[in-house]
């Protein structure tokens, strides 16, 4: 086991090399120059000669050559320093402390919804397979599955924002200062990042617990008269849940890409509004900052995905 976690660390720094080189890079062929955008959107150009543009493309160090840019930001993430926002003039590390939390709230409520509805759902629908329950499900999992989030979204603050009155539209208030306002903000949001969690769950589950059924192990437990309640909590449930575990460790990147749509739609002050703002801004450091936060957590993810693998299966090893 310790072989093989020793060796997936090694690859995911390999997987994170190569993205902070496909993230930096790809931020600089972009058309534009995030100094002039900066100076245009906080006091307009009149009046800025080129040697205070050169000042601040100092201060930002996007005077030096490209691969020193890259080799300073990669030394400087070693030290706990991401650098230094063009748009916000503050430490990303800070705007990573105010941002990051909300990000991870959200995320953690739609992970454990959609877990656990989804993982229901596929389940009851085997196990009332051609019945009116899988006919209600399955087709509900193709749509969840196929429509887009931020379209949802949009829908949602129209009819149940604007029309009924029952939702608040935009914002974020922290559960601390008002739980019930925090609520009521969030259920709109959580609804669209987790639909697409839930089809794709409730879809893997429903086939593994179709596979399951048929083994002979399961059949023996029907013949001893056990109780249906026994047979699924016993013997089926955590057999079916290896690959709808893996499918739960790319929900996490499902996750947070959707934030990223989600925060802008319903104007959530979190890691993915501030990524979508810092790439229109060409804010090179916060968006390498946030890529790497989330590449990171997927990373992580995955790595405890495959170590619950030898707890769900005890045949399963690790060479």
């Amino acid at each position: 086991m310790t072989t093989y976690i020793i060796r997936r660390l090694l690859w995911a720094l390999v997987i994170l090399i190569m993205l902070t080189l496909l993230v930096f890079f790809s931020m600089r062929l972009l058309p534009g120059d995030p100094i002039i955008i900066y100076v245009g959107q906080s006091q307009g150009l009149i009046g800025m000669d080129p040697e205070a543009l050169d000042k601040l493309r100092a201060e930002f160090g996007l005077d030096k050559p490209i691969m020193m840019q890259y080799f300073n930001w990669v030394g400087g993430i070693f030290r706990g320093d991401l650098g230094k926002s063009i748009t916000y003039n503050e430490d990303v590390a800070k705007l990573m402390l105010k941002r990051f939390p909300i990000t991870i709230y959200i995320g953690a409520i739609t992970f454990v919804i959609a877990t656990i509805l989804g993982t229901a759902a596929g389940m009851f629908a085997a196990l009332r397979r051609g019945k009116w329950a899988d006919q209600i499900v399955t087709p509900l999992s193709y749509i969840g599955i196929c429509i887009p989030i931020f379209w949802l979204g949009v829908l949602m603050i129209y009819a149940f924002g604007l029309k009924l009155h029952w939702l608040p539209t935009s914002g974020y208030t922290s559960p601390f200062k008002d739980f019930l306002m925090s609520s009521r903000q969030l259920v709109m949001p959580v609804i669209c990042l987790a639909i697409t969690q839930i089809a794709g769950l409730s879809r893997q589950m429903r086939s593994s617990v179709l596979e399951v059924v048929r083994q002979d192990y399961v059949r023996t437990a029907w013949s001893k008269g056990l109780s249906e309640r026994l047979i699924v909590i016993k013997h089926m449930l955590k057999n079916s849940l290896i690959p709808v575990i893996t499918l739960m460790g790319f929900a996490i990147g499902g996750i947070f890409g959707g934030s990223v749509l989600i925060e802008s739609v319903f104007n959530i002050p979190g890691m993915g509004r501030l990524m979508v703002t810092s790439i229109f801004a060409q804010d090179y450091v916060v968006v390498q900052a946030c890529t790497l936060i989330f590449a990171v957590i997927v990373l992580l993810t995955n790595l405890i995905v495959d170590m619950s693998y030898g707890w769900l299966d005890p045949r399963i090893r690790y060479g």
